[in-house]
């Protein structure tokens, strides 16, 4: 499959319209349900190729981040694809068992790229690289499925950080 019958599967799975209230609290005419589509194989499989051709050098970074919930079954299905390592990212700590933010190992002065799903105003992903940015972890690189163009690669290059998103909501026709 390639990228723009990706692009045509994705919409097809998990284009909804309607109102809708967004994470970053805005309206909107539309909603892409990440989970729609990133629950299906058949779209999961080709999305971790797809994701793997946008990535920096493998050898410039040490494992990939995923932001709970709905970048974790893209980012294990791209950490398979790759043969990287891969850490949760916890929006904060659970309050009992091991009480981590971070789920999986995760070391001190390592590089990763953070991947996120639907990027609005960029407010998780950036919640989630500063938590690792805090930690002393390397945010090489942001990587987002789409990019609704609402004002996220801008609040995620002010905040120091590199952004690349697969599609563009232009790309799917939106």
């Amino acid at each position: 499959m390639n990228k723009t019958e990706l692009a045509q599967k994705i919409k097809a799975a998990a284009f909804l319209e309607g109102d809708f209230i967004l994470r970053s609290g805005r309206h909107s005419k539309y909603y892409v349900d990440k989970y729609l589509f990133g629950t299906r194989p058949e779209i999961l499989k080709p999305l971790a190729a797809e994701l793997a051709k946008i990535l920096p050098p493998l050898n410039s970074f040490d494992r990939l981040a995923g932001p709970e919930l709905g970048a974790v079954t893209i980012t294990s299905v791209l950490a398979c694809e790759i043969d990287k390592p891969f850490v949760l990212v916890r929006k904060a700590a659970k309050g009992y068992g091991t009480d981590k933010v971070f789920e999986g190992e995760l070391n001190k002065g390592e590089r990763v790229v953070l991947i996120e799903d639907i990027l609005t105003t960029a407010g998780a992903a950036l919640s989630a690289a500063e938590r690792l940015r805090a930690y002393g972890v390397e945010v090489v690189r942001i990587i987002g499925v789409i990019d609704r163009e609402e004002g996220a690669a801008e609040n995620i290059h002010q905040a120091g950080f590199q952004l690349d998103a697969l599609f563009k909501k232009s790309d799917l026709g939106i």
